[in-house]
């Protein structure tokens, strides 16, 4: 070549003689103002995007927040009705509910007195609001006054056991109205176990929204105390999945997808994002991501100390999650956003 221009122009650069301009592919425009940037915008989140949970808890006129500030809510049957109003009204993806019972017990008899209070609240919304889409948890947890989430014997999670327990719950909360029982306990077959005994009880219509992949998080703590759900020894590794396995989590979502999971969510949001994005371009099937209360609090707490803006901030999380591939989100800020928009 003898070191002759060979006619190539850097991308993104024009040339005039031997003068180089500005650049011709200026990104800048699509950003210029408000208009622009909402023309052109990929990601977004709205209130359709997001389902707000509740822990539903016995006795009448219940309405409190678990800990100032936390976004988690026990509110008794009577009270839900009024309290969901707002996110009715403003068109939100939806509510789950999870029980908090009176009593507990280890064996996994006295379900449906233990559920008396979600059943209650359960028919009071279908009757309210016969297309809120509902979504209640099944997992024995709150249930068990060791806190795990199945049946133990001689300190020892007992999976097969604890399926039968589960999709009885499961069976119940179908029955009672739900729209897609939530299976969050993280037992080895729950979707299949489930899915039969919903199709046995000719409840063909009740979806599962699987706990696909939930990991054993830190982020767990202020849900665990508004559910009242802390184990009360050892810890939950055997069952819930480490964080650092990302092909045992596709393991974990391609399992509950061949068992009959009717959509897929993964726990907690933030520390996920590439799972959402592996499952998203994984399967069809809808993708949920939860943001967790630990996730929530961390925002909180920054921003009381006026390190961080938290609308922004929590913007941003939201619309991570739904950029990695998530259809909705069960986030406790959804209750924020109706009621300060």
């Amino acid at each position: 070549m003898g070191g002759s221009f060979s006619g190539r122009v850097a991308a993104g650069s024009a040339v005039s003689g031997s003068a180089v301009s500005g650049p011709t592919v200026r990104l800048r425009r699509l950003r210029k103002n408000g208009g622009v940037r909402r023309l052109f915008e990929e990601t977004t989140v709205e209130l359709r995007h997001l389902v707000q949970p509740y822990f539903v808890v016995p006795g009448r006129d219940v309405w409190r927040e678990s800990a100032p500030g936390t976004g988690l809510w026990q509110v008794s049957a009577d009270r839900l009705i009024d309290e969901v109003a707002p996110l009715v009204g403003a068109g939100a993806g939806g509510v789950m509910l999870f029980g908090v019972p009176a009593t507990k017990r280890d064996d996994g008899g006295g379900l449906e007195e233990q559920l008396s209070p979600l059943r209650a609240a359960t028919e009071a919304l279908r009757r309210a609001y016969p297309e809120l889409p509902l979504f209640a948890d099944v997992c024995l947890c709150s249930y068990t006054t060791h806190g795990h989430c199945g049946l133990v014997h001689d300190g020892v999670i007992d999976n097969d056991a604890s399926l039968a327990v589960l999709a009885r719950m499961a069976v119940l909360l179908g029955q009672w109205g739900i729209d897609f029982v939530s299976p969050s306990d993280m037992m080895d077959g729950r979707v299949a176990a489930i899915r039969r005994a919903l199709d046995d009880a000719r409840l063909h219509d009740t979806g599962i929204l699987s706990y696909a992949v939930k990991m054993a998080s830190a982020f767990y703590g202020p849900f665990r105390d508004a559910a009242l759900s802390a184990p009360q020894f050892g810890d939950r590794k055997t069952y819930q999945m480490p964080a650092g396995n990302r092909r045992e989590a596709r393991r974990e979502w391609m399992l509950d997808v061949d068992e009959g999971a009717d959509a897929l969510l993964v726990k907690p949001a933030l520390t996920n994002l590439d799972v959402l994005r592996e499952a998203r371009d994984g399967c069809d099937l809808p993708l949920f991501a939860y943001q967790v209360s630990g996730e929530r609090a961390m925002l909180v707490a920054a921003a009381e100390k006026g390190q961080l803006d938290l609308r922004r901030a929590m913007d941003e999380c939201l619309v991570s999650m739904r950029r990695a591939g998530a259809d909705a989100i069960v986030t406790y800020e959804a209750r924020e956003r109706v009621r300060r928009p």
